[in-house]
C-alpha cells in the first residue's frame, strides 16, 4: 500500500488538477493499492513545512515529499508503480 497525499490550497486551479490526476492514477492502479488524500495547506501549514512543501499543488508520498509541482500524468504513474513492485 501506497499513501499519497496532494498538498493544495482553496482555490489553487493547478490543485484541483493534481486532485484529478492522483484520483484517476490511484484508481488505475487498484484503490486497494494506492491510498490518498487531499491536505488543505492553510489547515496543515505545519505539517506541511515538515516536509519541506513551499507552494502547491505539491504531492508526497509516503510521509516524503515527491513533487513540489503538477507532474506529468506517467511521471506519477511511474512512481507509484515502482513503489508497488
Amino acid at each position: 500500500m501506497v499513501n499519497v497525499e496532494v498538498f493544495s490550497s482553496p482555490g489553487c486551479g493547478k490543485c484541483a488538477q493534481a486532485k484529478t490526476l492522483l484520483q484517476a492514477v490511484a484508481q488505475e492502479l487498484g484503490s486497494d493499492k494506492v491510498r490518498w488524500r487531499e491536505v488543505n495547506i492553510l489547515e496543515e501549514m505545519d505539517y506541511a513545512v515538515d516536509l519541506g512543501i513551499m507552494s502547491t499543488p505539491a504531492i508526497a508520498i509516503d510521509g516524503k515529499l515527491a513533487y513540489s509541482s503538477l507532474p506529468r500524468p506517467d511521471q506519477l504513474r511511474a512512481e507509484l508503480a515502482r513503489r508497488l513492485a
